[in-house]
């Protein structure tokens, strides 16, 4: 069984910076893909950015680009999201996925990450 612990959220002014950190269960190298998603009260689950394993191709959702960066570490199995800048509007609770080639998805618990203005 595949699982996810997230870790670094918490409770930041406007402006600061958190690292989120993602450790997988088992080799990182069986999955496609490992990403953030989050969501916020009364808002549907969206995408934050995803990395490629294999590559290291990113993607951004665009209200986080030039601002938060994906990046990974095949080695201890992790993937982090450095998110800088932060804005109340980042506040939601930040999961963690990771995708199989098999097109299965597992999900972390969730971390909160609540921005004051």
């Amino acid at each position: 069984q595949v699982q996810l612990v997230e870790s670094g959220g918490g409770l930041v002014q406007a402006g600061g910076s958190l690292r989120l950190a993602c450790t997988t269960s088992g080799s990182i190298f069986s999955a496609h893909t490992m990403g953030w998603y989050r969501q916020a009260p009364g808002k549907q689950r969206e995408l934050v950015a995803t990395i490629t394993i294999s590559g290291g191709s990113t993607n951004y959702a665009d209200s986080v680009k030039g601002r938060f960066t994906i990046s990974r570490d095949n080695a201890k199995n992790t993937v982090y999201l450095q998110m800088n800048s932060l804005k109340p509007e980042d506040t939601a609770v930040y999961y963690c996925l990771r995708s199989e080639f098999s097109g299965r998805n597992y999900w972390g618990q969730g971390t909160q990450v609540t921005v004051s203005a």
